[in-house]
């Protein structure tokens, strides 16, 4: 039996598959072709943003039937009315089901009824600023909001569970009503520290990636279930479209 294709638009420079999805959901064929971002600032993001339609045809192309546009920042950078017109491009030409990482960390704060939200980021000020424009645009309270302030592309993957587990911990000090915790940036590795901070907080948490994948696998009907992750990844429905 062939396995459903997922086409990755990823930041990268070349057209290697992010790990997450093929350990998540080892039964989905992942596929990836990279934009180039070059930092995490508008700048690094502008030489990518050209680029992330073509590539989207070109998975398309190579049997891909449902897009994935990877990479928190970059998607949401430009504001929520960018984005929403991104994603209708990448729909338009390619034919195909599409969602971007910030719209699955939206559809997945949405999904555990999170609304004052407390959020974790990879990101400068400035592009935290945007973060927070673009979930109150989209509904959300954010409670609080801290970044590393990283700007080189790269620098992310560098952070442990325990840096991200930190300052998860500061952003829920400042914001003790949340409902829920967003750690933001496609960049950081947070199967393992998600899990760790849910626990130890008692609320829900979404993060980039994990959510990403998990809205993924639900547009071509799978549940995204992936069990002992975290209360996001235990849903056993598929997505109603």
């Amino acid at each position: 039996m062939s396995k459903t294709i997922i086409g990755i638009v990823s930041p990268l420079s070349h057209n290697d598959l992010p790990p997450e999805g093929p350990r998540m959901y080892p039964d989905i064929k992942f596929i990836a072709r990279g934009v180039g971002v070059k930092a995490l600032t508008p700048e690094g993001y502008d030489a990518a943003w050209d680029n992330i339609v073509p590539a989207a045809v070109e998975l398309a192309k190579q049997g891909a039937t449902a897009i994935l546009l990877h990479g928190a920042s970059l998607t949401f950078y430009r504001g929520h009315a960018a984005h929403e017109k991104l994603l209708a491009d990448v729909r338009a030409t390619t034919g195909r089901p599409a969602i971007s990482m910030t719209s699955a960390m939206v559809d997945g704060l949405r999904h555990l009824g999170v609304k004052k939200v407390g959020v974790c980021t990879a990101y400068s000020d400035e592009i935290n600023e945007r973060l927070r424009d673009f979930l109150v645009a989209s509904g959300f309270d954010v409670l609080a909001l801290e970044g590393f302030d990283i700007t080189d592309f790269g620098g992310a993957s560098k952070k442990t569970d325990e840096d991200i587990v930190e300052l998860a911990d500061k952003v829920r000090t400042e914001a003790p009503g949340a409902e829920g915790l967003l750690i933001s940036c496609g960049g950081l590795r947070t199967l393992e520290a998600g899990r760790r901070v849910e626990a130890k907080h008692g609320v829900p948490v979404v993060s980039s990636t994990e959510s990403a994948y998990w809205a993924a696998v639900r547009m071509i009907g799978e549940s995204g279930r992936y069990p002992g992750y975290g209360k996001l990844l235990e849903s056993r429905e598929p997505a109603v479209h």
